[in-house]
């Protein structure tokens, strides 16, 4: 998951970049063994309006990328209640993922399917998740004794 090219808002989107930066993470793909046997890494990247899917942002994006095999998976932003993002305009999309793929990077959109009910990518939460730890833990130690 990657879904940013700096930093500052790696870290507001992905929390693990405060520990595994974005130069760590790219020398980190740029090292994987599987790289020099036709093995292409993928990326993933939600497009969220006005914050990561500018002309810029691909650009930094190709340039960041350079010299690793990988596709980059385009997401098109699935907004839940409550939210601040909204998703990229498909025109803006599709810009990207041009600007991407002339550069020599598959770039597919995935296509939204069940935002209409709030399950799609990034939408669903399993109850569990919304138990306390105590609950949780719960659980755990009944089904250890089933």
């Amino acid at each position: 998951s990657l879904h940013a090219v700096r930093d500052e808002l790696r870290n507001e989107l992905v929390p693990i970049n405060k520990k595994y930066p974005l130069e760590q993470l790219l020398q980190a793909c740029r090292d994987y063994p599987g790289a020099s046997n036709a093995r292409r890494i993928t990326f993933e990247y939600v497009m969220l309006r006005g914050i990561n899917d500018s002309l810029e942002d691909a650009k930094l994006l190709v340039k960041m990328l350079k010299g690793i095999h990988a596709k980059i998976n385009l997401i098109p932003f699935n907004p839940w209640p409550g939210t601040r993002y909204e998703c990229s305009d498909w025109d803006q999309i599709e810009k990207f993922s041009e600007y991407v793929f002339n550069a020599g990077y598959s770039s597919p959109v995935r296509t939204p399917r069940g935002r209409d009910i709030l399950a799609a990518c990034g939408q669903l939460k399993s109850e569990t998740e919304k138990l306390s730890a105590r609950e949780r833990q719960a659980l755990r130690a009944m089904a250890m004794t089933d």
